[in-house]
């Protein structure tokens, strides 16, 4: 079945979900993006790769980190960057998403990033401008619905590689409401293409999808043996209104039985990384003692992803 993220030579177009991805494109995203990196792996070095192109931010749901990351990221290769504050303008007024596109098109668009609640809505547009013959403005996946979050689990991929390695023999547990998690969705794709030993999804049973082993990841209900032995602890948001629903009786609650702890994180490997897409919820599922301690890369994890969004955008404009 043809990928709608490649064209006819296998090379990207479009970056809408990690899943159907050759590890080959991966790997390419992820050395690319070392390249933006200064020697210190604190500074994102400035390059004219898109100087004269438009890229676009369509946030219809908001994300005021993500969005600024693009934007950064954007301006890093010298591009004319547009935010479209979406959901005040002109879709508040009836026009549907796609006549915004073609609006924004005429005006010469290059790159759309777009973030949705609805999931597929990044696939519909780059449908769109496939069927409208469009092939040279490119659709980046900013986060759609509970479906994909590609970036988030390219940075997350990124920050592992540097402090690991090679994923072979890792052991990784991603804890929290993967039910909702788009980050969670696109970390087990990833790791799963790259090559992990074994995934983890940890939670309680209100919090884990049905299919998450044909995913492949392993279930686990209890924290501490979902992150002993770990060489890599991904910690997810808990949502404000999952804390007080019918999934959960409460935050302490949620927080005595799944809180990231440094007495839980002692049951993981002495080395192991705490990673978190952000932003956190401190005492909820982290404990600030593990946040702010030595073993956490979350900052990390924010440098990375901007060298990492560079990255695809400069491989979708053809750099």
């Amino acid at each position: 079945m043809h990928n709608p993220q490649l064209n006819a030579h296998g090379e990207l177009t479009h970056l809408l979900s990690i899943d159907g991805l050759p590890r080959d494109v991966l790997v390419h995203i992820l050395d690319t993006a070392s390249s933006f990196l200064e020697v210190s792996d604190r500074d994102v070095k400035k390059v004219p790769l898109l100087r004269g192109k438009s890229v676009f931010n369509l946030f219809f749901e908001n994300s005021t980190r993500t969005r600024t990351t693009f934007e950064i990221a954007a301006k890093r290769l010298s591009a004319d960057v547009i935010n479209l504050d979406v959901a005040r303008s002109s879709t508040a007024k009836g026009e549907t998403l796609l006549d915004t596109v073609d609006n924004l098109v005429s005006m010469h668009a290059d790159m759309f990033v777009v973030r949705h609640a609805s999931s597929g809505a990044p696939y519909l547009i780059a449908d769109h401008l496939r069927r409208t013959g469009r092939d040279d403005v490119h659709v980046v996946n900013a986060g759609d619905g509970r479906h994909a979050h590609p970036t988030q689990g390219l940075l997350d991929m990124y920050t592992i590689r540097h402090f690991k390695k090679d994923f072979s023999g890792l052991k990784v547990a991603i804890v929290g409401d993967i039910l909702h998690s788009r980050v969670a969705r696109s970390d087990i794709q990833a790791l799963g293409a790259l090559g992990a030993a074994e995934v983890r999804a940890v939670g309680p049973r209100t919090l884990l999808p049905t299919d998450i082993e044909q995913m492949g990841a392993r279930v686990f209900y209890d924290l501490r043996e979902g992150v002993r032995d770990c060489d890599v602890v991904i910690m997810l948001r808990l949502q404000n209104e999952r804390m007080n629903g019918a999934l959960l009786p409460s935050a302490k609650e949620y927080f005595r039985s799944y809180g990231l702890t440094p007495e839980v994180l002692a049951l993981a490997r002495p080395d192991a990384i705490v990673m978190h897409p952000g932003p956190m919820n401190r005492g909820v599922e982290i404990d600030s003692e593990v946040a702010d301690g030595p073993q956490a890369v979350i900052l990390s994890q924010v440098t990375f992803g901007i060298a990492v969004r560079m990255a695809v955008m400069s491989i979708l404009a053809g750099n």
